[in-house]
């Protein structure tokens, strides 16, 4: 995918396709994200378990070696989110990541980062994802973008940890 702007509202949105060498980039904007988002819907200790054992260099690399795609959000220069999806099928689209910095929501960047990602597939028939059921914005932010709630699933991530998610689905007319 090339670097393509996009204009929201008054922010000039580059979408550029990440790779191994932007693994730091992703890994400091999930730390800064998470810490600032999920204090209110999870410990702080699942929060650092968490970090480490989906954001740690190692996993990123792995995640991006077993066929994970990421995309970074940048508003000018400054780096304001990340995206991570797989093709699970032919028009089947897993979203894993999607992060949007805290204090940049509520200005559009995650619904033109969102569309502008997922319109270009022309073989797009469904994109599910996984959301904690207390993550009310993010919830809401899917529902807007045409998402349902297909299931309710408690996944176990180990450490005496779970995650109490909603399966969400999202199908293209």
């Amino acid at each position: 995918m090339s670097e393509v702007m996009y204009l929201c509202k008054v922010i000039n949105l580059t979408i550029k396709k990440a790779d191994s060498g932007d693994i730091d980039l992703i890994y400091s904007l999930a730390d800064k994200i998470w810490r600032a988002h999920y204090p209110s819907i999870i410990t702080m200790e699942q929060i650092e378990y968490m970090l480490q054992m989906m954001y740690s260099k190692e996993a990123l690399k792995k995640q991006m070696d077993e066929g994970q795609h990421f995309l970074l959000a940048f508003n000018g220069e400054l780096p304001v989110g990340y995206i991570s999806y797989s093709i699970k099928d032919t028009g089947d689209y897993f979203l894993h990541k999607f992060y949007v910095d805290t204090e940049r929501h509520r200005n559009g960047i995650g619904s033109v980062f969102f569309n502008q990602v997922f319109s270009g597939f022309e073989d797009l028939k469904t994109i599910r994802l996984t959301v904690n059921r207390k993550n009310y914005k993010a919830i809401n932010f899917y529902f807007k973008q045409g998402f349902i709630i297909e299931e309710v699933k408690d996944f176990d991530i180990g450490n005496n940890y779970e995650m109490n998610d909603f399966i969400m689905l999202y199908k293209r007319n």
